[in-house]
């Protein structure tokens, strides 16, 4: 059943471009709020209808990021994917990566003329492909119609607006430009940069080290350790964004080692406390069921680690963990071997 209704506002000039959000969660809630500061309306697209109905009486996301309170007049709700789509020029993902590819076969409404960002953390398990990487081989998108939105930025931080900081690359600049505009406000600062493959790497990867960082402190290790881990985790994270896209980056922007840092740190990160229930003796079953929300991490680990089987990175953190999840192995067992190994 849709619920999308046709918005009371005046129509808007044809050169201002249009935006749909596409998912429920967190960070989907967290963007939406943040597009809604800039523009008269957007799309929001997610298959709960009961939240649907919820946020038209109750004004707020009822799962996630509760605090944040929305004008309605601004939303244009549905639980019918193709009606955002249609309605948009620029898409933006944020779902998580496990669950896009079954999202994407309910759509009739074509892409080929949209603008795609991903807001996606992860790899489409089904291709082994990021997010970027499925929509031009899986739907023929050009680069310059793909554009990836990472952090540093916790969607929890951006509720209570904290002062927060993006990345938005593109393979056209005036596209980045277009997105970064709309996010920015007073409490949101961004920048845009052309290394799209390399910026979604590194958002996919540092939630594998993330949850590296939780496994370490449910074991017990300390601030020291943890420092240490994360030094060798950006020069692990260097090595293999290399060997998969060789170009000039920084590895020590914002995109790439801030991302890192706030989400191996950070008491919001998904990633680490999953990874942290695992050190203190979860199973991968138990803690994903306790957990209401998913850990990207989870799956990127085991695309990382087969893909790294053609790029032949030297990755002993992303090994360890893939030991700990997919392999049964003991995390005391296998962090002390990791120790020996690091820097």
């Amino acid at each position: 059943m849709s619920t999308f209704e046709a918005s009371n506002l005046t129509e808007k000039m044809t050169d201002t471009p249009k935006f749909a959000v596409i998912g429920g969660g967190s960070w989907a809630t967290a963007i939406a709020k943040m597009l809604c500061v800039n523009l008269p309306e957007i799309a929001w697209y997610m298959r709960n209808t009961y939240a649907i109905e919820h946020i038209k009486i109750n004004r707020h996301n009822p799962n996630y990021l509760s605090s944040v309170e929305f004008d309605t007049n601004k939303l244009k709700l549905t639980n019918d994917i193709n009606e955002a789509v249609a309605y948009a020029d620029y898409v933006i993902f944020a779902i998580p990566s496990a669950f896009l590819k079954g999202e994407l076969e309910n759509l009739t409404v074509s892409l080929k003329d949209k603008v795609i960002f991903s807001a996606i953390k992860g790899i489409v398990p089904e291709t082994s492909l990021i997010v970027g990487e499925h929509f031009h081989k899986i739907y023929d998108i050009p680069y310059n119609n793909i554009g990836v939105i990472t952090g540093p930025c916790h969607a929890e931080e951006v509720a209570l607006e904290r002062l927060s900081y993006l990345t938005i690359a593109c393979g056209d600049d005036e596209k980045a430009k277009v997105m970064s505009k709309n996010l920015n406000s007073h409490y949101i600062k961004s920048k845009t940069s052309d290394d799209i493959i390399g910026t979604e790497y590194a958002a996919m990867l540092k939630n594998i080290y993330s949850i590296a960082a939780g496994i370490a402190h449910g074991l017990g290790y300390g601030d020291n350790f943890q420092a240490l881990l994360m030094s060798n985790a950006i020069r692990e994270m260097k090595k293999y964004i290399k060997k998969v896209h060789k170009m000039k980056r920084n590895i020590n922007d914002s995109a790439y080692l801030g991302d890192l840092l706030v989400t191996g740190y950070s008491i919001f990160s998904r990633n680490r406390m999953f990874g942290n229930m695992i050190g203190k003796g979860y199973t991968v079953k138990s803690a994903q069921m306790e957990m209401s929300m998913v850990a990207e991490g989870y799956y990127a680990t085991k695309s990382a680690h087969k893909l790294n089987e053609e790029y032949k990175a030297k990755t002993p953190i992303i090994d360890a963990v893939y030991d700990i999840l997919y392999e049964g192995k003991e995390p005391k067992k296998v962090f002390k071997k990791l120790t020996e190994k690091l820097d």
